[in-house]
C-alpha cells in the first residue's frame, strides 16, 4: 500500500541549499520518491511511500514552525507513481518568470474559497466566474463546467491571456488550478492588474473533487506523476470523458508525449492514431523529420 501527498507552502528560506539538504535526507530514510522544490519563497512537493513513512514526513516536517499550518492532500499511491527522489532549490517554487509582474503571494493574493463554499456558489445564484490557470493540456482532460479556459500552453504566458479576462476586472472570479499553489501567484497577479474581487479555491481542485466526486468537474484531473490522471467518481459511476484525441477527435484520455526528441509535445492521443509501430506522433511534420533523423543516425554510424 502507497499514499502519495501533495503540499506547498510561501513562506521565507533563508537558506534554501540547507534546507534542500535535510528534506533529501529525510525522504531517503524514509523511502520517498517524488520531486519537492525548494526556493526562497518557499516549499512545494509531491512525494510518495508507505503511508506510515508518509506520516513521519508529515511530522517531522511540521515540527519546523515555518510549516507547521502546511495543508497535506493524500491520494492513494501506485508504489511507481516517481522513478525516483528529486529535491532541488529553485527561484522559485512555480515556474512562472513574471519577471516585472512577479507577485509575492505572502503580500499579494486571492481571497481563500474553501470547496464548500465554491459548491455552495456553483448550486446558489451568485453571479462569479472560475477561471482555471492550469496548462492547457491539463485543462483537456478534465475542468469545472462552465469555467473559462484560457489558453496557457505555460504557467508563464499568464500576462498574455490577460487581455482576454479584462472584461472580468469588476466581476467576481474564481481561480483554480490542481493543488492550489499556481493560484496563490495567478490570483495575486490579477489583483494586482485591478481585478476588483479575485477568490482562489483553497487547497485546489483535488480537494473539491475529493468532498464532492461526482458533482461539478467534468472529466479526470491531471497530476504530475506517473498515474497522469486521477477519476474521483464513485464506484458505482462513470466519470464523462472530455477528453479528445487531438487527430481523430473520438472521446479519449490517454496521454502521449511526440517521440520526435526535439518535439516532445504531450497530447492526448487514442491507439487508432499511433503509427503501425504503435509510436506517437503530434503530426506528420514529426514523424517525417523523426525518419530523417533515425536515416541520417544510420548513414552516419
Amino acid at each position: 500500500m502507497h499514499e502519495i501527498l501533495l503540499y506547498y507552502k510561501y513562506t521565507a528560506i533563508a537558506n534554501p541549499g540547507e534546507f534542500c539538504r535535510t528534506q533529501k535526507l529525510l525522504c531517503e530514510k524514509l523511502g520517498l520518491k517524488g520531486r519537492i522544490i525548494i526556493a526562497p519563497e518557499g516549499i512545494n512537493g509531491t512525494v510518495e511511500g508507505a503511508p506510515e513513512n508518509t506520516q513521519k514526513y508529515i511530522n517531522e516536517t511540521t515540527s519546523d514552525p515555518r510549516f507547521a499550518d502546511m495543508n497535506f492532500k493524500r491520494s492513494p499511491g501506485t508504489g511507481n507513481a516517481f522513478p525516483k527522489l528529486s529535491v532541488k532549490v529553485r527561484s522559485e517554487i512555480v515556474s512562472a518568470h513574471l519577471g516585472n509582474d512577479d507577485v509575492n503571494p505572502a503580500i499579494t493574493t486571492g481571497k481563500y474559497l474553501s470547496p464548500e463554499q465554491l459548491h455552495d456558489w456553483i448550486h446558489g445564484r451568485k453571479e462569479f466566474y472560475i477561471i482555471d490557470m492550469r496548462n492547457d493540456y491539463e485543462q483537456a482532460v478534465g475542468f469545472f463546467k462552465n469555467s473559462i479556459l484560457p489558453p496557457l500552453g505555460h504557467f508563464r504566458d499568464l500576462p498574455k491571456i490577460l487581455p482576454q479576462l479584462a472584461h472580468l476586472k469588476n466581476k467576481t472570479v474564481v481561480t483554480v488550478c490542481t493543488g492550489g499553489v499556481r493560484c496563490e501567484k495567478a490570483s495575486g497577479f490579477l489583483v494586482k492588474h485591478g481585478f476588483k474581487d479575485v477568490y482562489q479555491l483553497h487547497n485546489g481542485i483535488v480537494s473539491y473533487m475529493e468532498k464532492y466526486p461526482d458533482e461539478d468537474f467534468a472529466g479526470k484531473l491531471y497530476v504530475f506523476d506517473g498515474r497522469v490522471t486521477m477519476a474521483f467518481s464513485s464506484p458505482e459511476k462513470e466519470h464523462e470523458i472530455v477528453g479528445h484525441c487531438r487527430k481523430c477527435h473520438v472521446p479519449n484520455e490517454n496521454f502521449v508525449n511526440c517521440l520526435l526528441p526535439t518535439c516532445h509535445d504531450h497530447f492526448i492521443c487514442c491507439a487508432n492514431c499511433l503509427n503501425k509501430k504503435g509510436e506517437p506522433f503530434c503530426s506528420w511534420r514529426c514523424a517525417l523529420a523523426q525518419k530523417l533523423r533515425l536515416l541520417v543516425a544510420t548513414i552516419s554510424a
